[in-house]
């Protein structure tokens, strides 16, 4: 499908095009994406069009062109931190597994930091959930900035800079009133992860349905990447079968991007040593509510939603450089995994991870 040129007929007739296409069934090519959403992106399409295109997509089926078309045309679009430190890391999850579990990746970014790792942390409010990341540091006395040099600076200094999509990606707000009326799993929550401000190239990332995993990898190995763990937990005996983290529920699938090497793996809660515990025991609320857990839980409060960050966090120092559970032939080694739990462990109980809460409430 070729889209025409604006010079030959309004935008609305040209994404008219791009609709029609996807409503039938076929697929774009990644230019195509590009070109469909960079419409998106610019306003010049209309809530309803977009709307019909992105469920269009979703009951299609996206293709991982669609998706790496996607992310081209909002990363061109982004304000983005200038010489982050190469070595930092996101973690964070496309949400829409429809779980509305406590904040998970949010209080991991606490501990790294404390940790000293460089966490630039992607986030947003709540979408397609009850509390995104945004909603919940709000609620926990943490300032938003937009500013780059300061968010620069936080990263270097403070080992964290919390990044608010819309201060990074103030195209989005295009599509944000539609996301929103949808209230449903979109392409545009696969995109959310693969657009980090500070372009980094060490990310944990959760993913709301294991089909996907090896999309997210494909499209951040062929931008820059060096080490990205794409996860997705499994969940028996209920409804909804996946959630976008390392879970205690049941086994986790991870597809593996390590120094060009791609592996396939699967964690349990045992190879970490934790205990098995259902999802519904880290059930979630609004903002003030998952903010209170976040903050009792890096007060040293014990619990399944203490044992799911641990697990987390373990799997993000191994990302970012801060140990290795992996074996040469790229099998989990459960004693190096089981020696970064007792890493995470020690940074919640010594009080470091709250000590970065706290920075981060009294950097404004």
């Amino acid at each position: 499908m070729t889209i025409p040129s604006s010079s030959s007929v309004e935008n609305h007739e040209r994404f008219g095009a791009v609709l029609r296409h996807v409503a039938s069934g076929a697929p774009l090519s990644e230019k195509e994406s590009e070109e469909a959403f960079s419409l998106i992106m610019d306003g010049t399409v209309s809530d309803v069009q977009i709307a019909g295109f992105l469920m269009a997509l979703r009951s299609r089926g996206e293709t991982p062109d669609e998706l790496l078309g996607a992310v081209r045309a909002i990363r061109s679009r982004m304000k983005a931190l200038h010489e982050p430190p190469a070595n930092a890391i996101d973690v964070c999850g496309t949400g829409g597994d429809g779980h509305g579990t406590l904040n998970v990746s949010t209080a991991v970014s606490f501990v790294l930091a404390g940790l000293g790792v460089p966490v630039a942390k992607h986030g947003n409010r709540a979408l397609s959930s009850r509390a995104g990341a945004s909603d919940v540091l709000t609620a926990l006395g943490v300032p938003l900035k937009d500013d780059i040099a300061t968010l620069g600076a936080d990263l270097r200094e403070r080992n964290l800079a919390f990044m608010a999509a819309p201060h990074h990606h103030p195209a989005m707000r295009h599509a944000a009133g539609v996301r929103r009326a949808l209230g449903v799993r979109t392409l545009f929550n696969f995109v959310g992860p693969l657009v980090n401000p500070a372009r980094v190239t060490r990310q944990l990332v959760g993913v709301s349905d294991a089909e996907w995993l090896p999309a997210m990898v494909d499209v951040l190995q062929k931008l820059g990447s060096v080490r990205v763990w794409a996860v997705c937990g499994e969940v028996p005996d209920v409804a909804r079968k996946w959630i976008d983290e390392v879970t205690l529920a049941g086994p986790t699938h991870v597809e593996a991007l390590e120094n060009g090497h791609r592996f396939r793996l699967v964690l349990e809660p045992e190879m970490a040593g934790l205990p098995s515990a259902p999802v519904s025991a880290i059930a979630g609320g609004g903002p003030q509510e998952n903010a209170a857990a976040l903050e009792a839980l890096l007060g040293g409060a014990h619990g399944p939603y203490r044992d799911t960050v641990l697990f987390n966090a373990a799997c993000a120092l191994h990302v970012a450089g801060k140990g290795s559970v992996l074996r040469t032939d790229g099998t989990v080694h459960p004693a190096m995994l089981r020696e970064l739990v007792g890493v995470v462990a020690g940074a919640i109980d010594g009080g470091a991870a709250m000590a970065a809460l706290r920075s981060a409430r009294e950097s404004a």
